[in-house]
């Protein structure tokens, strides 16, 4: 009693001593939140002034005022960037925003960087294209009053008062707790009776709450058990009774489609551990190393039959092209859609050429591989190829293009770690020359392709559904070189009409999941199926297969080669027998 009389009449120096160490505590808290407040703020506007830098790239490139303008005008929905500015390679203002009432960015570019004006904020950053500083961009903004900043503080304010209140009761608390000791010794003992009541309590609510999750779990098992068991308990009656009477019939020829029957079942049960056990599937570039001669002088009965009579295709590659790494099947659609574009740009004839040719490294870059696909149309003026590899960009009569053509060249090979470049002018034709790093890994020796007409496909009318014109005209060239007859349909509706009509013979049906219309590959798939019962359905889709999943329906995944395009179609062919034709 006597230690904590001692410490009583020291309380109030304590108490200042305290206080004034929480007060020197709390303003280096304020000076350390408002350093970091301005370092974030920092932070957030360059990455601001970064994005928009990436994105007047192309803008200051060719010269897009307007455009420029526009990138900037976008800033007025957020009502805290006072003004921005786009300044070309020589520092010179190019493009320009404020807000009303503000002040507007200085006719000459700032030096790179940020710095405070009191409350206003400036963030001065380069904009590069392949390493080369073209321009710069300025984003101001004001920061936060320091009213409402100060708000921020409030709660450290509170916990310094709470403190200091702490130390004050302190005292008078270490004086009462002497008086608390007798009472709480009085207490002790019927404390520790109502413990061991307590105690007893709790662990009967632990092995109650035990017992339920258990039974829950066992609930839950039960269930997932019972529908795996069901399901399995199909697929094995299903097999059995298929191997009942392939015993019954084992010399007759309708074996075959009791085993295929049976091999349903089996992908059936396949599809279940799918379903159980699968994830989402993304799409994305798959590159390879791969020998540029050898996929473009594969690619010329295909260019030839993208283009006219009256356009001379001419393909020139060098000796000893290295090879680089890439997607093929991209590669191949970016070379075709070129040489599209090129055929719509000489309606009146001309020629094609298709060159490739090493580029040796220049100024410490990489080692290139140069493709260019160049015609002798019309060309195109300036305004036009500052914008032809912008999505859904197009001079084409409406319906008569996507757009999407050479924004998907310019997407792939940006991608790929190259970069495209244009040479047009009118009435001079145009030349796209896709740049592509040099690989030093080995290329592969590839797989044989399967271009041989088939038993299958001798003979056979399959009955094409894309509505992408350049991969339809790539699948059925290859269609067309495995042996089948190819009949082609833009979408769903189309594909109807022909199964409709009954003079119209179709042995097998392939098309597109993804369609625009009212109706899918899917929908397609079972109408085609009520119409012309029997006939052999392939579906293919760049998404997930889980989408496109119909018993007795096969799904290639996109992209595919043409070889296990011709299996897949011979299996379904195989498996469906005689000829559909449509449903009386």
């Amino acid at each position: 009693m006597t230690d904590l009389a001692g410490l009583w009449r020291h309380t109030p120096r304590l108490t200042v001593l305290a206080m004034a160490v929480l007060l020197i505590a709390g303003g280096l808290m304020a000076v350390a939140s408002e350093t970091a407040y301005r370092e974030e703020k920092v932070g957030d506007v360059e990455v601001q002034t970064r994005i928009l830098a990436a994105t007047v790239t192309a803008a200051l490139s060719f010269n897009d005022r307007s455009t420029a303008g526009e990138y900037l005008a976008a800033l007025s929905a957020s009502p805290e960037f006072q003004a921005a500015g786009v300044y070309d390679g020589s520092s010179k203002l190019f493009a320009a925003y404020t807000a009303p009432g503000m002040k507007p960015v200085p006719p000459v570019a700032e030096p790179p960087g940020h710095h405070f004006d009191d409350d206003i904020l400036t963030v001065s950053v380069p904009v590069m294209q392949d390493g080369h500083r073209i321009g710069s961009v300025s984003l101001r903004t004001e920061l936060e009053s320091f009213v409402r900043r100060a708000e921020r503080y409030v709660g450290m304010a509170l916990l310094l008062a709470m403190t200091v209140l702490i130390v004050l009761v302190l005292g008078a608390a270490q004086a009462a707790l002497a008086r608390a000791n007798r009472d709480l010794a009085e207490r002790a003992r019927d404390l520790s009776s109502a413990n061991e009541a307590l105690n007893a309590e709790i662990a009967e609510r632990e092995k109650v709450e035990a017992a339920l999750r258990q039974s829950q779990k066992m609930e839950a098992m039960g269930q997932l058990t019972g529908g795996i068991a069901h399901d399995f308990n199909n697929l094995l009656q299903a097999l059995s009774s298929c191997l009942q009477l392939v015993g019954r019939r084992a010399k007759q020829p309708s074996i075959q489609p009791l085993l295929e029957t049976g091999q349903q079942a089996i992908d059936r049960g396949a599809k279940l551990v799918q379903q159980l056990m699968a994830f989402a599937r993304h799409q994305t570039l798959r590159p390879e190393p791969m020998d540029v001669r050898d996929r473009l002088l594969g690619m010329a009965d295909l260019l030839t039959r993208a283009i006219r009579a009256d356009i001379t295709l001419e393909t020139e590659v060098e000796p000893g092209l290295w090879p680089v790494e890439v997607d093929p099947t991209q590669f191949e659609l970016a070379i075709l859609n070129l040489t599209v574009n090129a055929r719509d740009a000489m309606p009146d004839g001309g020629r094609l050429r298709v060159t490739a040719r090493n580029r040796p490294a220049e100024g410490g870059g990489p080692d290139l591989v140069q493709v260019t696909v160049s015609d002798t149309g019309t060309g195109m003026d300036e305004e036009v190829k500052a914008r032809v590899f912008e999505p859904f960009f197009t001079t084409k009569e409406v319906g008569k293009g996507s757009g999407l053509g050479l924004a998907q060249v310019y997407g792939f090979t940006r991608q790929s770690s190259g970069r495209v470049e244009i040479d047009s002018a009118p009435g001079r034709g145009t030349a796209v020359s896709l740049f592509l790093p040099r690989t030093v890994k080995p290329v592969a020796v590839p797989v044989a392709e399967r271009t041989q007409g088939t038993a299958q496909a001798s003979g056979r009318r399959l009955l094409l559904v894309e509505d992408d014109p350049i991969v339809g005209s790539m699948v059925a060239a290859a269609l067309d070189e495995i042996g089948y007859a190819v009949l082609r349909a833009a979408n769903a509706e189309e594909a109807l009409a022909l199964l409709s009509d009954g003079d119209q013979h179709i042995d097998i049906l392939f098309s597109d999941v993804v369609m625009p219309g009212a109706m899918n590959g899917v929908d397609l798939a079972h109408a085609a199926r009520r119409l012309r019962p029997g006939l052999p359905v392939v579906l293919t889709t760049g998404y997930s297969e889980d989408i496109a999943r119909i018993e007795g329906v096969r799904v290639l995944p996109k992209p595919y080669r043409v070889g296990a395009l011709a299996e897949l179609l011979d299996t379904a062919l195989a498996a469906g027998g005689a000829p559909a034709h449509p449903a009386a």
